[in-house]
């Protein structure tokens, strides 16, 4: 063979690599998909993505078995996904047209033997039906490419770099995810056999059966109920990607806590969140907060929020969760006054600050600086593996407040139950008789 020829034959098993930009593609063959009546919808396209990030589309065919393999569900929808790919990714195989669809001839015998045709499947070592791309031998091995599943990897990842689409995938993550509250006894009671106080009315009413004695007493106990959660949500600039994250949490855990978002304002956004669509809560409570993506007052928003709900009832015995990065646009002053107020008021308080998952985060400064020795627990929360650290510091029970870093004396912890000559002894936390909170355990 001449070097001319060995050019010549070289020329006609030439390879033409062509560059595809995936999310144009991806966007234009899922709605001709949609439109040829094949059901696609937005997470199909979503993983054909992908799938062309994980094996590469090098070839006609490996792409034309990607995108098979992702948007045909059912034998009778491989025509028309044929017609719109080739329509949009030009002719046809040479290889699909030889395995026509529907073909129930039966396959001929084999005569290898028996670990023969184990390890290499059917005749010639592939698999009937099957196309190969133009450089693979018959009995080569093809490298599986190997990445982490979508589920490992939404869970580790950041909710700031969440790519459109893939918040719908976390929901089902999410509704794993248990949120459970301390407990607390109410005043209530009810019915029980062996409670702790005798039900007089129902003693009473049972001995007119036994001419007015009451042999059996009936007894009732004080109810247990969950905690009420109450949610302050950050919705500036830098939070509201975590913001929309946490209000599709708070509605897929359907826990019936309180919502308020802030960032100019304070707007209670708990009956925009009662629907089963998270995506439509989302729509209905930016709808509803007319400063949604704009500046940062947190110590006004919880000024307007203990003035308008947490002393009248709200926040008593609750335990309040706070997202925010604590950059504050006003005076730090305010949100220590208000995080005070607050303290008193509530059970616990759980700040998630999706900053504080870096290694060099120390709150030394402005409004998280001014609210951390009246918070309980500091969380990032910045993904969903952080998510289930959040529902750990809500369901724990009371403990002490966090420090500052830089105190500016060694006074006592306490010092407001110091006795001053002249006045009574103020209590921490809320927990002094004038305000009714004798119950222990409340």
């Amino acid at each position: 063979m001449t070097p001319r020829d060995v050019a010549r034959r070289g020329e006609a098993f030439a390879i033409e690599t062509v560059e595809l930009e995936i999310a144009p593609i991806v966007a234009t063959f899922g709605r001709r998909l949609r439109e040829a009546g094949l059901p696609t919808t937005a997470e199909h396209a979503v993983r054909f993505a992908a799938a062309l990030n994980l094996t590469k589309p090098v070839s006609r065919t490996r792409l034309y078995w990607t995108a098979r393999a992702v948007f045909v569900s059912d034998q009778a929808q491989v025509n028309a996904f044929d017609r719109v790919f080739f329509s949009v990714f030009g002719h046809r195989l040479d290889e699909v047209e030889d395995a026509p669809a529907g073909d129930t001839r039966p396959a001929p015998g084999d005569d290898r033997p028996a670990t023969a045709r184990t390890e290499g499947g059917a005749p010639g070592g592939t698999s009937v039906g099957m196309p190969r791309s133009p450089g693979e031998a018959a009995g080569a091995e093809v490298p599986v490419p190997v990445a982490a599943s979508d589920e490992e990897r939404l869970r580790s990842k950041r909710f700031d770099a969440l790519e459109p689409g893939e918040l719908a995938l976390l929901y089902k993550l999410m509704t794993q995810i248990e949120v459970a509250t301390p407990t607390r006894r109410t005043r209530r009671t009810k019915r029980a056999r062996h409670g702790e106080h005798v039900d007089l009315r129902r003693t009473l009413r049972g001995s007119l059966r036994t001419g007015g004695e009451p042999t059996r007493l009936a007894h009732r106990r004080r109810r247990v109920v969950r905690r009420r959660v109450v949610l302050l949500c950050d919705i500036s600039g830098s939070m509201e990607p975590y913001a929309r994250a946490y209000l599709q949490f708070l509605t897929c855990a359907g826990h019936g806590a309180e919502a308020f978002v802030f960032a100019t304002r304070l707007t209670r956004i708990t009956r925009a969140l009662a629907t089963r669509s998270p995506e439509r809560a989302i729509q209905r409570a930016a709808a509803a907060a007319p400063d949604w993506s704009s500046g940062t007052r947190i110590g006004e928003a919880l000024r307007a929020f203990n003035d308008r709900h947490g002393r009248r009832g709200m926040a008593r015995g609750a335990v309040i969760v706070i997202l925010s990065d604590g950059w504050e646009r006003g005076e730090p002053a305010l949100v220590a006054r208000e995080m005070e107020r607050l303290s008193r008021l509530a059970y616990r308080i759980v700040w998630v600050n999706p900053r504080a998952a870096s290694a060099s985060f120390e709150p030394r400064v402005g409004g998280m600086a001014a609210a951390l020795p009246f918070i309980d627990a500091l969380v990032s929360g910045h993904s969903l593996e952080a998510l289930g650290e959040v529902a750990g510091a809500i369901a724990a029970e009371r403990s002490g407040k966090l420090r500052a870093l830089e105190p500016e004396d060694d006074a006592e912890p306490w010092a407001s139950a110091t006795p001053v000559a002249g006045s009574s002894v103020a209590m921490p936390s809320g927990y002094g008789p004038s305000r009714g909170r004798t119950t222990p355990g409340w």
